[in-house]
């Protein structure tokens, strides 16, 4: 965010937009009890703390002791209001639930960079493609098999992509046509698929 290339200390002013969205600006669009914009911070909360893979509506509506259609209404809610980033999956056999990414760098509120590396990469990845209106999906296993990340819709094809660290291989791929395949790699890498990460910025 702008603010940041002068402030030394984001993450005060980070919480306070996020407070302000919360407490203001979402009951300002929508009808709420006065219970619920706590309620909904929770959801942002666990989302931030929890693994990028952890995170869909029932785990959400579980773990802060709400029903699966108030899950479902306030993570729409935060969509809109730019804090989430919702992702459907793509596949046969599989639950509709989606992977639920949060803004960059709002996942640094709640945990340690290093802790967060990986939800950062994912973040980054996925507020890029929402960016430029690309559509994407994210790719799901019927039996736990190791799978790529997401899949990219392009005009010559789908594009199947992994995020990870400099030392992510191809593993993912099993099966998968190598020539339509990208791993996109933070630290950076050009070592045969991969390309860095940060590149996405500059689509």
């Amino acid at each position: 965010m702008p603010f940041a290339l002068e402030e030394p200390d984001v993450l005060p002013l980070l919480r306070n937009i996020s407070n302000k969205i919360i407490n203001k600006d979402i009951p300002s669009v929508i009808p709420l009890k006065t219970e619920e914009p706590a309620v909904i911070e929770k959801v942002l909360t666990f989302i931030g703390k929890s693994s990028v893979e952890d995170i869909n509506y029932s785990t959400a509506a579980k773990n802060v002791g709400i029903t699966k259609y108030k899950a479902e209404q306030y993570i729409h809610l935060l969509e809109k209001a730019f804090l989430l980033t919702v992702v459907f999956p793509s596949g046969t056999n599989v639950l509709k639930e989606p992977k639920i990414l949060l803004f960059p760098p709002y996942r640094l509120l709640f945990r340690g960079f290093n802790d967060a590396i990986g939800g950062l990469r994912e973040d980054f990845f996925v507020c890029s493609l929402t960016m430029l209106g690309l559509p994407f999906s994210y790719l799901k296993s019927t039996r736990g098999a190791k799978t790529p990340d997401y899949s990219v819709r392009t005009g010559t094809g789908d594009l199947i992509v992994e995020i990870g660290g400099k030392g992510k291989g191809r593993e993912q791929f099993k099966g998968i046509d190598m020539e339509k395949s990208l791993i996109l790699t933070h630290p950076s890498s050009m070592d045969g698929i991969k390309r860095p990460l940060f590149m996405m910025g500059y689509v």
